[in-house]
């Protein structure tokens, strides 16, 4: 079971004590704690040490909120998984309501309390001594519905939304802006049903309902975190072969 990026050790501690086998990857392996188990260094801009479908498992804790290219990152982690291994994200719930109404008033991940990224309170780890690579801070936050795409883009399908613990100023916020994130939500989904003529309608109504589901969870709408259980459908280099092209193909008037 891979564990990337594995920080100071705690989950892989965890992993071997429930009896699994875990493989320790981080950018700064300096700062893992375990004496017991060895932690690789390894960057995922620049793809993980590590041979094509050799995990059944995969833990991104804490992760791709830092990650500058998270889609890179996703073909990654589906090139060293096999067929229906399952990855689990953990990341900042960026789909909860406070974290909508921060961005909404100062594209800040906690208004009146943090200034929007910056070079100056964005860059967690910057130790040229050791590594030219940079650890950036929540630059990248990702919410739900972006995670949703990239991760089946790379060839994952949701498995299911785990339960966190309840962000408390969403939670108050719930019952003023939540018959508001509906009825927008349902009436989005209902129009694009009709606009989309390149899929048929099982197709459309699939994909589209599982996207309204999620923007209308009120489990997600009040999560302090997003736990994602993926898993792995199909090789990345087989998604491509169901896709169809928004645009007309090259040539054609």
């Amino acid at each position: 079971m891979i564990d990337f990026p594995a920080g100071n050790g705690v989950t892989s501690k965890l992993l071997k004590n429930i009896g699994a086998v875990p493989l320790a990857l981080d950018l700064f392996p300096e700062y893992f704690e375990i004496e017991d188990i060895n932690c690789i260094r390894a960057n995922i801009m620049k793809g993980l040490p590590l041979d094509n479908k050799s995990a059944d498992a995969f833990i991104c804790q804490e992760g791709i909120e830092h990650f500058s290219d998270q889609f890179t990152a996703l073909k990654e982690f589906n090139r060293v998984l096999e067929k229906n291994a399952t990855l689990l994200i953990t990341t900042p719930n960026y789909s909860n309501i406070r974290s909508k109404l921060s961005y909404f008033l100062s594209e800040s991940e906690r208004y009146n309390t943090l200034m929007p990224p910056n070079e100056l309170d964005s860059i967690w780890m910057s130790k040229q001594e050791i590594t030219s690579d940079i650890y950036f801070g929540h630059i990248f936050l990702i919410g739900i519905q972006k995670l949703r795409v990239l991760a089946k883009l790379a060839g994952f399908r949701i498995k299911k939304v785990h339960s966190s613990m309840i962000n408390t100023n969403s939670l108050i916020l719930f019952p003023f802006f939540y018959p508001f994130i509906f009825f927008s939500n349902w009436i989005t989904y209902k129009k694009n049903l009709k606009k989309n003529t390149d899929y048929d309608m099982e197709t459309k109504q699939k994909v589209y309902k599982e996207i309204f589901k999620l923007a209308i969870s009120p489990k997600i709408l009040t999560a302090g975190s997003l736990i994602v259980e993926f898993e792995k459908e199909v090789d990345y280099e087989d998604v491509s072969k169901n896709l169809k092209s928004k645009h007309k193909n090259f040539g054609l008037t």
